[in-house]
């Protein structure tokens, strides 16, 4: 892990911007109606209770900290799947195919070895397809390298902390409030890459 933070890393970064490629770091979540129970402040002797169900719904999501080429301004991309839908290879690539209709330009993805990534036939058909999309893969079991890991950390167990959502329509719109907020917090998603402690020296 040492050896990719300071060998491997200063690598993808120097590439990158030779290509003038965003780099992006991408990751999948999920979001469940049971909340992520945190502790938090209540008067002495009267014990704070979350009302409930022990109800299965989930959301999942993908998102990606990004960025920019030259100047590298940190941005957030992310996108929440229907109710009970699994991210699989397929979801991979859409999100990618629509990533770079934003992003307008070549970009380079850091992800970790999960079997949907880099080892996914459908996601290097899209890949041989375009060779603008440059992939590369964290060290296994390393996802504190991983900026956008941090970024469900902060949305899950911070912002969304004790959230008992009512039904998963409730849960998406908090969950799409909290991702939209952070978008527009660049501070944040800077702190999340160094608390990642990557350099971003070329």
């Amino acid at each position: 892990m040492a050896r990719w933070v300071g060998d491997e890393f200063p690598r993808i970064v120097r590439e990158a911007f030779r290509r003038r490629a965003h780099i992006v770091f991408l990751d999948e979540s999920g979001f469940q109606l049971n909340p992520s129970v945190r502790r938090t402040l209540a008067p002495r002797g009267r014990t704070p209770v979350l009302e409930a169900w022990d109800r299965r719904d989930r959301i999942s999501a993908i998102s990606c900290v990004t960025l920019s080429p030259v100047r590298a301004r940190p941005g957030l991309y992310f996108e929440l799947l229907p109710v009970n839908r699994t991210v699989h290879a397929e979801e991979v690539v859409g999100f990618l195919r629509e990533l770079r209709r934003q992003l307008r330009g070549p970009f380079t993805v850091v992800w970790d070895r999960h079997k949907i990534h880099s080892r996914a036939k459908a996601v290097k058909a899209y890949l041989a397809e375009h060779p603008e999309i440059v992939v590369e893969d964290l060290p296994a079991y390393a996802p504190q390298l991983n900026p956008d890991e941090w970024v469900w950390g902060w949305t899950k167990y911070g912002r969304l902390a004790n959230l008992a959502a009512w039904d998963a329509d409730q849960l998406w719109d908090w969950v799409i409030d909290a991702l939209v907020e952070l978008k527009f917090r660049p501070e944040l998603l800077n702190a999340f890459i160094q608390k990642a402690d990557l350099s971003l020296a070329a």
